[in-house]
């Protein structure tokens, strides 16, 4: 299996500019993946997207997938490097799915990374550092978010957590909780 990256963090933490330069340093042609829905009515999202362009290199491949990312993933060339930003992002895109609907999706999605020929590395938000959501979308969204990052960082050879510009190697201070519990 390529050497899959999962790079998490808070919002503003500089967990994309991580992720991009992990991108720029594996020597391969990168395809960029952006979750990003771009509605027009909305001045201040679309300023944070065109702060991700701006940054990115102009020989990369851009994609756009704000829904459809197992299937993209399973047929990324291999010799590539696909950047995906963000996971948060692609939750929230598909918070309408029906709880067996998001299953089913979740399990598309540990399946088409297991499967990608390309080298992975996956951008996430942390959202479950502060209070409970006092509403039914938000902590659905919190909670379907940290449910899907901890099915996917088993199947990570690398996890960073980013933190005030700082990139911590979780993969190599930390325990996997998924992959203690099968181990014993």
């Amino acid at each position: 299996m390529p050497n899959h990256i999962l790079v998490t963090g808070p919002s503003r933490s500089g967990k994309s500019e991580w992720a991009e330069s992990l991108a720029a340093q594996s020597q391969q042609a990168v395809i960029y993946i952006a979750t990003a829905i771009a509605p027009p009515d909305d001045p201040e999202w679309l300023q944070r997207i065109e702060q991700h362009r701006v940054r990115r290199p102009t020989e990369w491949e851009l994609r756009e997938c704000p829904l459809e990312l197992a299937a993209l993933l399973r047929n990324l060339p291999p010799h590539h490097c696909a950047l995906v930003d963000s996971l948060g992002t692609w939750v929230a895109n598909c918070l309408d799915q029906s709880p067996d609907q998001w299953q089913a999706t979740v399990a598309e999605f540990l399946a088409s990374v297991q499967a990608c020929a390309a080298q992975l590395i996956v951008v996430a938000e942390e959202v479950g550092w502060g209070v409970v959501p006092a509403y039914a979308s938000g902590r659905c969204f919190r909670d379907r978010l940290g449910e899907l990052c901890q099915h996917l960082s088993p199947l990570m050879a690398q996890v960073y957590l980013v933190a005030a510009g700082f990139a911590l190697p979780l993969h190599q201070w930390g325990i996997c909780l998924k992959r203690l519990r099968v181990a014993n």
